[in-house]
C-alpha cells in the first residue's frame, strides 16, 4: 500500500503539482526510528556522566544563568519554567515543572538539587501550581555547574540555534548514583535507586587510586542503596547482581516499632516507608484488606504525620493479637514491603548501555578527569595571557620616561604603537595594553604590585602545568575535590541493609508467653526488658552511650513491677508493655529502650530512684531520706492500685535512695554531703507498713543532708565513690575531685549514729555533690550518658580526692 503526499502548494497558486509515492512501511520505519532516537537521547535516559536527563540539565543550567544561587533570594517557579522553555527546552511547561518539583523533593532525591519554597507536594499529594511556588538552586546543584564557564564541557546550539546549552554538566560529584534516575524510553527503561554521597565518593576515590579495583572492593564502600525515605532493604543478593550486571531486584520494608498507643492497646508505629510509597496508599490498602477479611487484628489506622516529627503512621492492634504477627501480615499484604527493580541503563557517548557499579563509577571518573584537565588548561591559558600583559607593563615601567616621551612625540596612536614595538620589542597585545593603561597606574607602588602578581602567576602556571603533565597529580586533585564535596554535603546512612527477613510469622505465637526476663532502667531514664532472664552481663567490653544501668529487677513477661520515686510513691508498671531488647543487644542503648515518661506520670521535681518486684515473699524495700530517715517497707502491694505510698514523708523531706533487699542480710549505707558515711546491718531496721514514716537512720550535723542511700551485700567486693564540690561548682555541675574507696575500710556502726568520714576536703571544697556505694566494678557516666573514667582505688577512708577528667553524673555497679 502506498500513500500519496502533496509536497508542494496546490496548482491554483501558480505552482506545478508534484506528487511523490512513498512506501508507508519505509515512512513509518524512518519516522519511528527518528522518534525513538529522540526519546532515548533527548528525553528519557540520563547521561552516565552527570546523571541528568536534558530537562534536568537545562533547569540547573538556566537557574545558574539566572543567578538563582543558594545565597540569593527565591523566585517564582513559573519564571524559571518560562526561561527554560523559551530558551532551551522544546516541550511544554508541565514537563519542566514536574521535573523541577521532583528535584526539590527530599523524599524523591537523596541530595535535592532545587531549594523549594512553598508546597512541592508529597508522595500522596500534588504540588501547588508553579505560580504559587518559589525556588532557587541548592548547594549540591551549584556544584553540578561549578567551573562551567571555564571551558570544561562542550556547548551545543539549542532547538532554534539562537542559544547555547551544555551537552553535559561538570558534575563535581556522581549525581547519577547519588540521586538515582527513572525513565521509560522506546524499547528500554531505566530505574536506578539513590545512594549515600559519602559512600559513593569513597568508592570513586578508591577507583581513582586503584584503577583495577574489582566489584568486591568497591562494594566495601557502597554496600547498597541509601533511600531518601530510609526504611530497610531485605536481601542483598539482588543488589550485588545489579552492581555486577546492571540488573537486579531488592525488597524494601518500612521501619516499624511496637508502642503503647493507648492506655490499654499496643500499636505499630511506622516512621519510615519504602521508597516512593506514601502513607495514604498504605492506609487504603490496609482498609481494603480488613474489609475483605484478609487482615485481622487491626483496630484503627491513624496518619499523624506532620512537618515537625515527620512520618508517623499509627496502626492500633486489637487486644489479644501479637503485634509482631500482625506486622508480618502487613508486610505480606500491603505496600509496607515493596520491591525495587534496578535497571542501570544510561547514555555513554550517546549510546544507551546497561552498566554495573564499576562501569558507572568509571564513566564518571573519566568525565571528571576530562573536566579538571580542561579547567586546568583554561586557567593556565588565562594566567599566561595575564602574565604576558604584566611582563609588558613591567618593561615599560623600567624606562617610563622614555615611553612617555615616545608616545608624546608620536603623531597618532598607530605611530606610537609601532615605535613602542620597535624600541622595546613588545608584542602587539602588550603595546596596546600599555597605551590603554592610565598614567596613574605607572607608579613605583604599582610596579611592586605588578612584580608580586608576576611571581604569583608564575607559581600558579607552574602548579597547573604540573597537574596537566602528571596523571598522578591529576588523579590526586580529582580525589581531593571529591573528598571535599563528601565532607560538606555527606550525611549518615538512612537505610538499614539486612541479609534476610526476620523470623516468619508462623513462628510468632499469637499470645506472648510468661517467660523470665529482667527489667532495666538506664541512667538517662530509659526502660526496657530483656528477652530472657539471663541479664545483660557484667558491663564489660565496648562502652556505648546510655549504657549505665542504675536498676535491674528479675521478673516475668506478664508480671508487674514497681518504680519507686523521690516523693515516696511506688508506681506499678506492666512488664509486657515495655520494649524488649534482643538477647544479643548487650548494654541498654537509646535504640533499645523507651523513656520513663511513656509509662509513668511524674511531678516536676520527682524522679524514679529504683525498680522493685512486687513479690510479697521478698525482704521488701529499704528507703533513705534527705533528712536521715530510714524505713524498711513491708511488701504489701494491693493489686488494684497503680499508685501506692510507701513512706509518709515529713514536710520538706524527700527520698534520696531506694533499693529492694534480696536477702535481708545487706548493710544499709548513708552518705551525707559533709562526707560522713554510716553503715549498719539492715536487721537493725524493723519493717513497717506502707503508711508509716520510718525511723531515725543517721544522725546529721547542723546544715547537713543525706545525698546517697543504698544497700550493699557485705559478702561481695564493693566500693564507695564520692565527689567533692569545688569552688565555683554547682550541684551536679563541674568535675570536682573524686575518691574511690574499698567498702571494707568503713566499719559498721549503730543505727542513728553519725558514721565516719569518707573524704577529706581540699582548700575551696565545701562538701560532697555526689556519692555512691555498691558492688564493684563501678561504672560512671556523664549527664548525657557518655562513659566517664573513675580514679584508682584509695585505701584511705578519709583521704582527699583527685581531679576528674569528665563531670560524673551517675555511678552504678554490675547488673
Amino acid at each position: 500500500m502506498a500513500r500519496r503526499t502533496t509536497k508542494t502548494p496546490p496548482p491554483d497558486d501558480g505552482f506545478e503539482e508534484r506528487i511523490l509515492d512513498i512506501d508507508v512501511v519505509d515512512e513509518m520505519q524512518a519516522s519511528y526510528l527518528e522518534y525513538a532516537y529522540s526519546v532515548i537521547y533527548a528525553r528519557a535516559l540520563p547521561d552516565a556522566r552527570d546523571g541528568m536527563k536534558p530537562v534536568h540539565r537545562r533547569i540547573v543550567y538556566q537557574m545558574n544563568e539566572m543567578g538563582l544561587r543558594p545565597d540569593r533570594g527565591f523566585v517564582k517557579c513559573a519564571r524559571v519554567v518560562g526561561e527554560v522553555m523559551g530558551k532551551l527546552h522544546p516541550h511544554g511547561d508541565a514537563s519542566i515543572y514536574d521535573a523541577m518539583v521532583r528535584m526539590a523533593q527530599p523524599f524523591s532525591q537523596r541530595l535535592p538539587l532545587v531549594d523549594g519554597h512553598g508546597n512541592f507536594g508529597s508522595l500522596d499529594d500534588m504540588p501547588a501550581a508553579m505560580r504559587y511556588t518559589e525556588a532557587r538552586m541548592s548547594g549540591p546543584a551549584q556544584l553540578m555547574v561549578e567551573s562551567i564557564d571555564e571551558d570544561t564541557v562542550d556547548f551545543n546550539p539549542n532547538y532554534d540555534g539562537q542559544e547555547q546549552e551544555p551537552g553535559v554538566l561538570p558534575a563535581a560529584y556522581p549525581n547519577l548514583l547519588v540521586n538515582g534516575s527513572s525513565g521509560i524510553a522506546v524499547g528500554m527503561a531505566t530505574n536506578m535507586p539513590p545512594h549515600n554521597l559519602g559512600e559513593v565518593v569513597a568508592a570513586a576515590r578508591h577507583l581513582i587510586r586503584y584503577p583495577n579495583a574489582d566489584l568486591d572492593a568497591l562494594m566495601r564502600h557502597v554496600p547498597g542503596p541509601d533511600l531518601p525515605t530510609g526504611g530497610r532493604i531485605i536481601g542483598l543478593s539482588g543488589i550485588r547482581d545489579a552492581y555486577e550486571t546492571g540488573r537486579g531486584t531488592f525488597r524494601m520494608r518500612a521501619t516499624v516499632r511496637v508502642e503503647d498507643v493507648t492506655a490499654r492497646r499496643k500499636g505499630l508505629v511506622v516512621t519510615e516507608l519504602p521508597f516512593n510509597v506514601g502513607p495514604e496508599k498504605v492506609i487504603a490498602k490496609i482498609k481494603d484488606m480488613v474489609g475483605a477479611k484478609k487482615l485481622q487484628g487491626i483496630a484503627d489506622v491513624k496518619d499523624l504525620t506532620d512537618r515537625e516529627h515527620g512520618l508517623r503512621l499509627v496502626i492500633e492492634i486489637k487486644n489479644g493479637f501479637n503485634p509482631e504477627a500482625v506486622l508480618e501480615q502487613l508486610y505480606k499484604l500491603t505496600p509496607m514491603e515493596d520491591s525495587f527493580g534496578i535497571n542501570n541503563v544510561a547514555l555513554v557517548d550517546g549510546q544507551p548501555l546497561t552498566l554495573g557499579l564499576r562501569e558507572l563509577l568509571q564513566v564518571y571518573v573519566d568525565h571528571r578527569f576530562e573536566v579538571v584537565r580542561r579547567r586546568s588548561e583554561f586557567r593556565r591559558t588565562k594566567r599566561r595571557d595575564r602574565l604576558h600583559l604584566v611582563e609588558g607593563l613591567l618593561i615599560a615601567l623600567v624606562d617610563i620616561d622614555e615611553v612617555i616621551a615616545l608616545i608624546r612625540s608620536s603623531d597618532n596612536a598607530a605611530q606610537a604603537k609601532e615605535r613602542l614595538i620597535e624600541r622595546f620589542g613588545l608584542s602587539d597585545i602588550q603595546t596596546q595594553y600599555i597605551l590603554d593603561t592610565p598614567l596613574r597606574r605607572l607608579t613605583r607602588f604599582d610596579r611592586i604590585e605588578l612584580e608580586s602578581e608576576r611571581d604569583r602567576l608564575n607559581a600558579e602556571i607552574a602548579e597547573l602545568t604540573r597537574v596537566l603533565e602528571s596523571d598522578a597529580e591529576l588523579r590526586k586533585m580529582v580525589s581531593a575535590e571529591l573528598a571535599a564535596v563528601a565532607k560538606q554535603y555527606g550525611t549518615e546512612r538512612r537505610t538499614l541493609l539486612l541479609e534476610s527477613a526476620d523470623t516468619p510469622v508462623t513462628a510468632v505465637p499469637l499470645e506472648v508467653a510468661d517467660d523470665p526476663c529482667r527489667v532495666l532502667l538506664s541512667s538517662t531514664g530509659l526502660l526496657a526488658r530483656t528477652a530472657t532472664g539471663d541479664g545483660v552481663g557484667d558491663g564489660g567490653g565496648k562502652r556505648a552511650k546510655h549504657d549505665v544501668i542504675v536498676s535491674a529487677v528479675p521478673t516475668t513477661a506478664r508480671a508487674d513491677i514497681g518504680a519507686v520515686t523521690s516523693h515516696g510513691r511506688l508506681l506499678r508498671l506492666t512488664v509486657i508493655d515495655l520494649p524488649i531488647l534482643p538477647e544479643a543487644a548487650g548494654p541498654l542503648t537509646l535504640a533499645g529502650g523507651a523513656p520513663l515518661a511513656e509509662f509513668v506520670s511524674l511531678e516536676d521535681d520527682e524522679r524514679v530512684l529504683c525498680l522493685t518486684t512486687l513479690d510479697e515473699s521478698s525482704p521488701g524495700l529499704a528507703l533513705g531520706t534527705e533528712q536521715g530517715v530510714v524505713k524498711r517497707v513491708v511488701p504489701d502491694y494491693p493489686a488494684n492500685k497503680d499508685d501506692l505510698e510507701v513512706i509518709a514523708l515529713k514536710e520538706g523531706d524527700r527520698v534520696v535512695g531506694a533499693v529492694e533487699l534480696r536477702t535481708g542480710e545487706e548493710d544499709l549505707v548513708f552518705i551525707t554531703d559533709d562526707a560522713q558515711l554510716l553503715r549498719y546491718p539492715a536487721g537493725q531496721v524493723r519493717p513497717q507498713g506502707r503508711p508509716a514514716g520510718g525511723m531515725a537512720g543517721i544522725k546529721l550535723t547542723d546544715g547537713a543532708k543525706v545525698i546517697s542511700f543504698t544497700a550493699v551485700d557485705p559478702a561481695v567486693d564493693a566500693v564507695v565513690f564520692t565527689v567533692a564540690r569545688g569552688e565555683g561548682t554547682l550541684d551536679g555541675d563541674g568535675e570536682g575531685t573524686a575518691k574511690l574507696t574499698p567498702f571494707e575500710q568503713f566499719p559498721r556502726k549503730g543505727r542513728a549514729t553519725g558514721g565516719v568520714r569518707c573524704q577529706r576536703f581540699l582548700r575551696g571544697e565545701s562538701g560532697l555533690m555526689l556519692a555512691w556505694a555498691g558492688a564493684a566494678p563501678a561504672r560512671a557516666a556523664t549527664a548525657s550518658g557518655s562513659p566517664a573514667e573513675l580514679p584508682p582505688k584509695d585505701p584511705r577512708r578519709d583521704g582527699s580526692g583527685v581531679p576528674l577528667a569528665k563531670a560524673v553524673a551517675v555511678v552504678a555497679g554490675p547488673v
